[in-house]
């Protein structure tokens, strides 16, 4: 399965991280920024997702597809780096103000680039 063609259909995201004492936090998250096959991008606020990738690069991704059954992935991440500036984070706040609302991109402070580990099916 192709990243960069699963991530063109609408669907249901899921990221899911843990604080460096193991504290678990799940939260709905965009479509990522394919890179290439092994490198997505996301946008993130300094809120607890951030918060815990900055204690535990490790993190999990959920995409279900918006078509009937059980079409998607599970992605398991480790972090790569963050950027607090550049274009591609420019991009992304741009998004963020068409496909949430004007003024959401003003909240995503960080570009995050995590590397893919392991792809797996949903079922």
């Amino acid at each position: 399965m192709k990243l960069s063609e699963l991530f063109v259909n609408p669907g249901l995201a899921v990221m899911s991280t843990a604080s460096a004492d193991g504290a678990v936090n799940s939260a709905i998250y965009a479509r990522p920024h394919v890179i290439d096959e092994t490198t997505l991008v996301w946008g993130m606020t300094d809120k607890r997702t951030y918060q815990n990738i900055s204690e535990n690069p490790h993190a999990s991704f959920l995409f279900k597809t918006s078509s009937p059954g059980f079409s998607g992935v599970r992605l398991t991440l480790e972090l790569i780096k963050t950027e607090e500036e550049g274009e591609l984070l420019d991009t992304i706040k741009n998004n963020a103000d068409v496909v949430v609302g004007p003024g959401a991109g003003a909240a995503v402070t960080h570009a995050v680039w995590f590397r893919v580990l392991e792809i797996r099916e949903l079922i």
